[in-house]
């Protein structure tokens, strides 16, 4: 039985993954959800609900989004639902399972694929996509219907707050030639000459960062048949994991439970407990909003020491 990405998740241990951010879709066809037409007559007002996660970066975009599109059609009416990504999907699981879930829908990859095979999301078959970029379509596509257009594309980066770096006098690591090992090297000095739990946080979480380093190694996370790994790289992967944990370079297990669980405000690339994070790139602008400063952002590491392999798409 070939295995989709949730239920490797999940049976991973349910570690949370990255916020990409994947589409909008609609309620599936005798949902209950919040979309409605009052009476039904021509010029009615059409009532929906659009549901997202973010933070205040997201949230001031997507209301001005919003906004903007009622002023346009003005027969329309939106209800924002927004939310934290930590507690999004138990809120719309639960919605969705009472018929009462949101038309308009932020999906991440993560979970496009149980919405979309259990029929929860319309088909959007009809949509021009025409002026998409190549191959950014079918990431919504899901036994060949089409129930998620996607918002944005991004990739996994490495984020760093220069304050933290300045305190402990040291530059930025070259993230063109940087490797796996040298990241632990460099997070490990960095922590201990800053004085902050971490050199680089909540490296635990993300499976893109996992799936570019499987990449690495010449595999991929899933094929059609299910997983496109071996137990040899998710080894490389946790030892990875346990050396910079014990260098203290990426803090204990119970911290990075802690910090991966943290809203973007509270992270440690923002409040300067770490000099590095994962992020995904589109967060640039909210992290460094939230941190009151500019952030840098690098490449993630490879394991030759080479950006040109690093591998870091989706």
């Amino acid at each position: 039985m070939a295995i989709n990405r949730r239920q490797f998740l999940i049976g991973a241990g349910g570690l949370a993954a990255a916020a990409t951010t994947m589409g909008l879709g609609a309620c599936a066809p005798g949902s209950q959800g919040g979309g409605s037409q009052a009476g039904g007559q021509e010029g009615g007002a059409t009532n929906l609900a659009l549901a997202w996660w973010g933070n205040p970066t997201r949230n001031k975009n997507t209301e001005a989004m919003i906004d903007a599109y009622m002023q346009a059609n003005p027969n329309v009416k939106i209800e924002g639902q927004p939310g934290e990504f930590s507690s999004y999907w138990d809120k719309l699981a639960t919605q969705t399972a009472g018929g009462q879930a949101p038309d308009i829908i932020q999906m991440d990859m993560n979970y496009i694929s149980e919405y979309g095979t259990r029929g929860a999301l319309l088909d959007l078959a009809g949509v021009d996509t025409s002026k998409f970029v190549e191959g950014t379509v079918e990431s919504g596509r899901i036994n060949d219907k089409l129930v998620g257009v996607n918002a944005g594309i991004n990739t996994a980066v490495i984020l760093a707050n220069p304050r933290v770096f300045e305190k402990a006098k040291m530059d930025l690591p070259d993230d063109k030639t940087w490797t796996w090992d040298q990241m632990i090297e460099f997070g490990a000095e960095v922590a201990s000459k800053a004085g902050v739990p971490f050199g680089v946080a909540a490296l635990l979480n993300s499976d893109t960062l996992f799936g570019a380093f499987v990449r690495q190694h010449g595999k991929e996370l899933f094929t059609p048949d299910g997983l496109g790994f071996d137990v040899a790289e998710a080894q490389a992967w946790y030892d990875l994991l346990v050396k910079g944990s014990k260098a203290k370079a990426f803090g204990t297990p119970e911290q990075m439970s802690e910090e991966v669980a943290k809203p973007l405000d509270q992270s440690a690339v923002v409040v300067g407990t770490g000099a590095m994070q994962y992020q995904n790139s589109n967060q640039l602008l909210a992290v460094s909003n939230a941190a009151g400063q500019k952030i840098d952002m690098l490449r993630p590491p490879s394991l030759a020491g080479k950006a040109t392999e690093r591998r870091g798409w989706y």
